[in-house]
């Protein structure tokens, strides 16, 4: 199994998908990698398989998986029976427990003041992961700064509903941006760029 996020192709848009009806949309769309926000223990393992089918890496937001808890042992579960690509959380052991069961791991960091950076930095140098995802990802500066401090890619996400807060998160350093709004990752989806962008 690929470690990290992989290729984001031209656009570095990721598919937060929060509603199972997009799940079909984002497996029908040209985007790489899509996050998964939404499922239960019963319907998770049909989730992740649609999105690999498709040719896509499925990212599974365990802190939002009904059924899953918190326990390390669920990670296990995870890696040898629902295989997705990796986990997105905020807990920090969850974290190391994927990488330890051979899964990619975003971390997934709230900055609300400069407090949750200090500690989220501090978080991100112990669990190692493949990726952070920061939220909310409309502050450029704060891009910036935690791209700059850490040695892993940054994601931005959440609260991200114009064309040009993509560009201006892309700008401060992220390497992609994820987004759960539907009707703007499949416009994105659509839109033309230059470059491309392999996040390992």
């Amino acid at each position: 199994m690929d470690k990290g996020i992989g290729n984001l192709g031209p656009r570095r848009i990721i598919a937060a998908v929060r509603h199972s009806e997009d799940l079909k949309l984002a497996c029908a769309s040209d985007l790489p990698v899509v996050f998964l926000l939404v499922g239960d223990l019963f319907t998770v393992q049909d989730y992740v398989k649609q999105v690999l089918d498709s040719g896509k890496k499925v990212f599974l937001h365990v802190d939002f998986i009904a059924g899953l808890g918190s326990d390390p042992i669920i990670i296990k579960y995870l890696a040898e029976k629902v295989r997705p690509t990796g986990i997105i959380s905020t807990k920090t052991h969850l974290i190391k427990h994927a990488k330890k069961n051979g899964l990619a791991a975003v971390q997934r960091l709230f900055l609300i003041d400069s407090a949750a950076l200090e500690n989220g930095i501090a978080n991100v140098q112990q669990s190692a992961p493949d990726a952070v995802e920061i939220m909310p990802g409309l502050i450029p500066r704060v891009i910036t700064e935690v791209s700059e401090r850490l040695s892993v890619p940054v994601i931005a996400g959440g609260l991200i509903h114009h064309h040009e807060e993509i560009e201006t998160a892309l700008q401060a350093g992220a390497a992609a941006v994820s987004m759960g709004s539907r009707a703007l990752w499949v416009k994105e989806a659509k839109r033309p760029r230059a470059d491309e962008a392999v996040v390992r």
